[in-house]
């Protein structure tokens, strides 16, 4: 698709109504301020923002709600990715930001979108703050190799496979992982995946059988057993009960 033509367009009429976006620097030292763990600092900087939130933003639909939806979806992806890239681990910084943009998604006012957008800041800020308080002992090896198994659930992984993506011998990877986690490699990865079934589990109403495929299990019957194995429950019974297990 060629942009060229309607960005004139939308440059002129930005011009004309002088229109003019928030300095990218202010932007990124408010989201640094997140990354620095800064938390009360965070809460005033949206709460000066919030005032006019849509000030120096552009229109990203013409439906309000739909509009600070995008927004908030936005600022998720650099928090996280910043987050991600100063110690945060991969799959918390990334279920974190689902978490809000599933709410917003089921949001009913553009009130509620901003709301939420406010509370994920001071929540990424205060996860950042523990972080930089209590640094995680992982070294780069079993972060990147945490973070691949996150990135390939879907698959059969195995520590071979993840001994190699980080170019060390099976036997060193697997002492060290073990050494570093406290368990070893197959069983963080069954519980990581377990874990997110449970997840999907009672956040949606998809059937156990696709939830199984999607985590690389076998069969229904194998991934049932599995998650009887770690949660004492079926994934039937996990997902009708009101208390949930946290597994890792």
């Amino acid at each position: 698709m060629n942009t060229n033509k309607e960005l004139d367009y939308r440059l002129y009429l930005q011009r004309d109504e002088e229109f003019v976006r928030t300095d990218v620097r202010k932007e990124f030292s408010r989201y640094q301020d997140i990354v620095d763990g800064r938390v009360e600092q965070v809460k005033k900087n949206y709460a000066e923002v919030r005032v006019d939130f849509f000030a120096g933003k552009g229109v990203l639909s013409k439906n309000p709600l739909r509009n600070s939806i995008y927004h908030l979806v936005v600022s998720m992806g650099v928090i996280a990715r910043m987050c991600v890239e100063a110690g945060l681990p991969h799959a918390e910084a990334y279920t974190i930001s689902d978490i809000y943009i599933q709410k917003a998604d089921e949001s009913k006012a553009v009130d509620e979108v901003l709301d939420l957008l406010g509370q994920a800041q001071v929540d990424f800020a205060s996860r950042m703050r523990k972080l930089r308080k209590n640094p995680a002992p992982y070294s780069i090896y079993v972060r990147h190799a945490i973070d691949y198994i996150y990135d390939h659930l879907h698959q059969s992984l195995t520590m071979e496979e993840l001994a190699l993506a980080e170019g060390l011998s099976p036997s060193y990877f697997s002492r060290l992982f073990a050494k570093e986690v406290g368990v070893t490699v197959k069983a963080y990865i069954l519980s990581v995946k377990i874990s997110t079934a449970g997840n999907i589990l009672r956040s949606t109403d998809y059937p156990i059988s696709d939830i199984a495929l999607s985590l690389g299990f076998s069969s229904q019957s194998a991934f049932t057993a599995a998650f009887r194995k770690l949660t004492g429950k079926t994934p039937a019974a996990y997902r009708n009960q009101r208390e949930y297990i946290k597994l890792i």
